[in-house]
């Protein structure tokens, strides 16, 4: 009875009720934030793991544009259907420079953690210029227009600058060479020799096959690059943490 007149007394006086609350609140947040300053990094660093090319990050950006994270995930739950259909679970490690990240939920379309690699690029063209002649039951629209959009990459200094200031470890070695390295990685006659020392594991090749750098070029550099970044075959997660 004597806890119930309590409770009572609490819920009945407004400025007390708010004043109890702010402390619950206060230190629950302080439990869990004040741990985070102890912290050196709070996700697994990964092997492998590195920032987007600037042909990469310019496809991504790019779909981003276009919406396709509306219908893609990019996000494979550590559950059996899922790795069985898609691969390996997601890490945090690969969407660590990812700003935004496309986790997601919603898939009417398929999830794309794990897309690289796993289509041609004439596949893609094909799928990006009319999805129902690969997949004839598909609701995605067309997106042929992406094959004639000619880039340049006068922007992606600027991009990967913006990138920098929240934390994607870009090199001044990087920034200088951004849009050389831009223009040679869809370039099969260029060299690709620094470019591939600054990011390891890029794919340097003609994507669209056409004789412009396009759009379609850029989105398909990202698309293949997607989930290959981490070799699974070694990989060991970090039971510490």
């Amino acid at each position: 009875m004597a806890l119930l007149d309590k409770h009572k007394a609490i819920e009945t006086h407004a400025t007390l009720l708010l004043v109890l609350s702010f402390l619950v609140v206060t230190i629950g947040g302080l439990v869990q934030i004040v741990p985070l300053f102890y912290l050196e990094n709070t996700i697994e660093k990964v092997e492998g793991v590195r920032p987007y090319s600037p042909l990469e990050l310019a496809g991504r950006d790019i779909y981003i544009r276009e919406g396709c994270y509306v219908c893609h995930s990019q996000m494979i739950r550590p559950m059996r259907d899922e790795v069985e259909r898609y691969g390996h679970y997601s890490l945090a490690a690969e969407s660590m420079y990812d700003h935004p990240f496309q986790w997601g939920s919603k898939r009417t379309g398929p999830d794309l953690a794990r897309v690289g690699g796993r289509y041609s690029d004439e596949w893609h063209v094909d799928h990006l210029n009319n999805p129902q002649s690969v997949v004839p039951e598909s609701v995605m629209p067309k997106y042929a227009f992406l094959g004639r959009t000619e880039i340049d990459g006068r922007y992606i200094q600027d991009s990967m600058k913006t990138h920098r200031l929240v934390g994607v470890p870009y090199s001044d070695e990087m920034m200088e060479a951004a849009v050389e390295d831009f223009l040679a990685q869809a370039n099969p006659d260029a060299d690709t020799e620094g470019l591939l020392a600054r990011y390891p594991g890029a794919q340097t090749r003609n994507f669209d096959g056409q004789p412009a750098l396009t759009e379609m070029d850029a989105i398909i550099a990202y698309m293949q690059v997607l989930g290959t970044m981490v070799d699974f075959s070694t990989f060991t997660p970090d039971a510490g943490r």
